[in-house]
């Protein structure tokens, strides 16, 4: 059977409506440099100790320069016990929108725990989720632990 005026009309149509619809490819990328601004995060998990695990639970700012260095503080419940803290550190951004980040966390000035956290950027790098990797203590001690983080931009117009 051959097709009729009609429908060699509809699917040229489609055809154009199809084919010019499709967005052109786009190189996508994360960067340090894009990570670079001021954000709010919540944290919740457990750490696994010898007897048991203890819940733990924060809430945060934390300011991201564009070199990578990390700053903030921090809110925090260990087991019902609260402290006020503060952190700095460094985060490392892959072109794939994964990274890594290094915290030092103080109380009154004193070192309490050193921090890895792997990270990955969503939403733009205006969210970003992280599980903990290691908690070591100042004396060198790690625990085992099962926390995960995640984190908001404050502000977009922090965008490039």
């Amino acid at each position: 059977m051959k097709p009729n005026q009609a429908q060699i009309s509809v699917g040229l149509f489609l055809l154009a409506t199809f084919v010019g619809g499709v967005p052109a490819a786009r190189a996508y990328s994360c960067s340090t440099q894009k990570a670079a601004g001021d954000c709010g995060f919540t944290l919740a998990g457990a750490i696994i100790t010898p007897t048991g695990s203890i819940p733990a639970a924060a809430v945060g700012r934390a300011t991201v320069g564009v070199s990578g260095h990390v700053t903030g503080s921090e809110a925090r419940s260990v087991a019902g016990g609260y402290a006020d803290e503060t952190f700095t550190g460094t985060l490392t951004v892959n072109s794939d929108c994964t990274g890594s980040m290094t915290l030092n966390f103080y109380e009154a000035g004193t070192l309490v725990r050193t921090s890895v956290l792997s990270v990955v950027f969503v939403d733009n790098q205006q969210e970003l989720r992280m599980v903990q990797k290691s908690f070591t203590l100042p004396n060198g001690a790690n625990l085992p632990v099962v926390i995960t983080a995640e984190a908001k931009r404050l502000f977009t117009d922090q965008l490039d």
